[in-house]
């Protein structure tokens, strides 16, 4: 029997990057999840939220999918929509990219468009208030909701934490993730800590996200941050928080294009930025463990456009404390800036 186009999703490749950051002697492993079909790590929880879907009776062949996404999972469930012959409704914003936005209406899915901002100067509640209209509004509409949907981390303790912590050739001393509906790093972070007590799991998040009670703003960069607290977040799982801008998140992809010849997402320069900002804090040995979530093509009008940020906000910083306690937990928490 000839294999749908979903069931190779996964199994991606975990490679060494030779990227320098200023003579330390780290080693830096990198899961390319670009290397899905749908070209992005969001076809994990795509698939496995659908498939469990079906297993449990909430999606039937009359199915109407609706989700609220930044792009990438939208892109997945139209991928996955199409083969499956489902109808799919995503709810966008304008910091999706022009070419995620066509991507999604090429596979057929049909786009609801949100440009109000949230109480956070985000569009995610906005988002979130359109999905529940459409599930009044559309017959027989189901909301993945990768927010709260414990399929979500699932879908990434199974997949990615899974196969790192079999393909790694040495024992990582940190994990550094990017969060947004924090599914990833909740799934990764408890599979690798089953296999390695000791590890240090580090968020990568940006200025302007709320997700761990800083103030919120605006943000540029799809797939990164939130304007509400996910549902998936458990702060006990994570070590430390280090917070980029829109700046140094596209400073870090030009960099990774630059030394390593990979161009990848947005979001996977925000975790190079980051890694930068925690060397001075990072033993010498460090061995670090990553995930670069999508490729970069669909980022040539934003991050690889030099004109995409206005000038005053290159220069953005952020503007609380370098360093604080995040919840009284087991594990000591801080937040980390430059």
């Amino acid at each position: 029997m000839i294999p749908n186009l979903y069931s190779f999703v996964g199994d991606t490749p975990l490679v060494e990057l030779e990227v320098p950051f200023g003579g330390a002697e780290i080693r830096l492993f990198a899961k390319l999840e670009m290397f899905n079909p749908g070209g992005s790590i969001k076809d994990r929880p795509a698939s496995f939220m659908i498939q469990q879907g079906i297993a449990d009776g909430r999606i039937t062949n009359s199915t109407h999918l609706v989700e609220s996404s930044s792009g990438n999972l939208a892109i997945a469930i139209a991928m996955i929509a199409r083969q499956m012959k489902l109808e799919f409704t995503a709810v966008i914003d304008p910091n999706v990219t022009k070419n995620n936005r066509e991507l999604i209406e090429i596979y057929g899915a049909k786009i609801e468009f949100v440009d109000e901002k949230d109480v956070e100067g985000g569009y995610l509640q906005s988002r979130i208030r359109r999905v529940r209209r459409l599930l009044d509004e559309l017959p027989n509409a189901v909301w993945l909701n990768q927010y709260a949907n414990p399929d979500n981390r699932r879908s990434h303790y199974e997949g990615i934490g899974e196969e790192v912590v079999r393909d790694m050739p040495v024992e990582p001393t940190h994990a550094f993730v990017g969060v947004s509906t924090c599914g990833t790093i909740m799934g990764v972070a408890r599979r690798l800590r089953e296999a390695w007590p000791a590890i240090r799991i580090v968020a990568v998040d940006v200025v302007g996200s709320v997700i761990f009670g800083s103030p919120g703003g605006q943000r540029r960069l799809p797939g990164i941050g939130a304007s509400r607290v996910p549902e998936q977040l458990d702060t006990c799982e994570i070590d430390e928080v280090v917070y980029v801008t829109d700046w140094e998140s596209m400073q870090g992809c030009h960099r990774l294009v630059r030394e390593e010849g990979l161009l990848a997402g947005g979001s996977s320069g925000s975790i190079i930025a980051a890694i930068e900002k925690m060397v001075p804090r990072l033993p010498h040995d460090a061995v670090i463990v990553t995930v670069l979530p999508d490729r970069g093509e669909r980022y040539l009008d934003t991050v690889y456009n030099s004109n995409w940020l206005p000038e005053n906000e290159r220069a953005r910083r952020p503007l609380h404390d370098s360093h604080r306690i995040l919840a009284k937990t087991s594990r000591p928490q801080s937040v980390t800036q430059s």
